[in-house]
């Protein structure tokens, strides 16, 4: 959907590497446009500029707040929304405002922040108030997939704690960058692989870093099939990862955000070990967090 409309108002979802808008009536979605300008591309005078050229055919002059998550709120973004420290509700009622040389005034959530152990994150907290808001009254772990994989506790509304994990970068500096790239193969999977490279790494993992190795040395020597690279490699590190979790998702209800190929390798490996994970959109998500953004800050003023 894109196109000239006259939404009650805009959702934005800027990340590091793009800007997805969401022309918005209440909470539903009239239309969409995306572009690649995300924060990492632009100086700060290119904000403005970038929203401009994505949103206009929506601007008029009824158009109420525009609402924005993600790395846009960053120290190298648009403007600092500063952290909040947990434990607390996921979106506060005071917003980060900007307003723009045309009068339009964006509004910005801020991310969230933990001494011990030190975490922050910006753009899951409002994921995190959509899942709520979808699912009211809902207590638990929330995993959140993805390059910096994070692990939420909720209780009574509330993220009381979260632990980031990076196993996401890792994969791809191993297969992309480091001497296993010769190795692992693009485009490959083999879910059996896969789910005994967890099982391996689950049982035993002070062993990884000496497998990772193997994987090479199986390659050279034409011990394994290098289809299986992929798969095995995915599976020592999400092992690593659900064996360093166990204090989260132990006895705990769990979800996990997204649909993709990674949510579904995350629901695999927790499935193995008996514990049910329900699989939530994070599209979804992050739309119902914007909204309840903007309707507290229409309760607001």
């Amino acid at each position: 959907m894109s196109g000239t409309c006259t939404p009650e108002w805009i959702a934005l979802d800027w990340g590091t590497s793009n800007l997805r808008a969401f022309a918005m009536q209440g909470a539903t979605v009239l239309a969409r446009a995306a572009s690649d300008a995300g924060m990492s591309k632009l100086e700060p005078t290119g904000f403005e500029p970038a929203l401009r050229t994505l949103i206009d055919p929506w601007i008029h002059d009824g158009l109420g707040a525009i609402i924005a998550c993600g790395m846009v709120g960053s120290r190298q973004g648009w403007a600092e929304a500063p952290y909040r420290a947990v434990p607390c509700a996921p979106i506060a009622d005071g917003l980060t405002q900007i307003t723009m040389h045309t009068g339009q005034r964006v509004h910005i959530v801020s991310g969230l922040s933990q001494n011990a152990p030190p975490d922050v994150m910006r753009g899951e907290e409002t994921q995190i108030a959509g899942f709520l808001s979808l699912n009211p009254q809902w207590d638990g772990v929330l995993c959140m997939p993805g390059t910096h994989t994070k692990w939420v506790h909720l209780s009574a509304g509330e993220v009381v704690s979260f632990q980031t994990f990076m196993t996401g970068e890792i994969f791809a500096l191993l297969s992309e960058v480091s001497v296993l790239r010769h190795s692992v193969a693009p485009d490959t999977w083999d879910e059996a692989v896969f789910q005994d490279a967890v099982a391996d790494s689950l049982s035993r993992p002070e062993r990884v870093a000496a497998k990772l190795f193997a994987l090479r040395a199986g390659d050279l020597l034409s011990l394994t099939a290098p289809d299986n690279a992929r798969a095995t490699l995915s599976g020592y590190l999400i092992g690593m990862e659900i064996a360093a979790t166990r204090p989260y998702w132990l006895g705990q209800n769990l979800a996990i955000l997204g649909m993709n190929p990674q949510a579904h390798a995350y629901q695999t490996a927790l499935s193995a070990q008996g514990v049910p994970a329900t699989m939530v959109d994070a599209e979804r998500a992050t739309l119902a967090g914007l909204t309840a953004a903007h309707r507290q800050l229409k309760a607001c003023t």
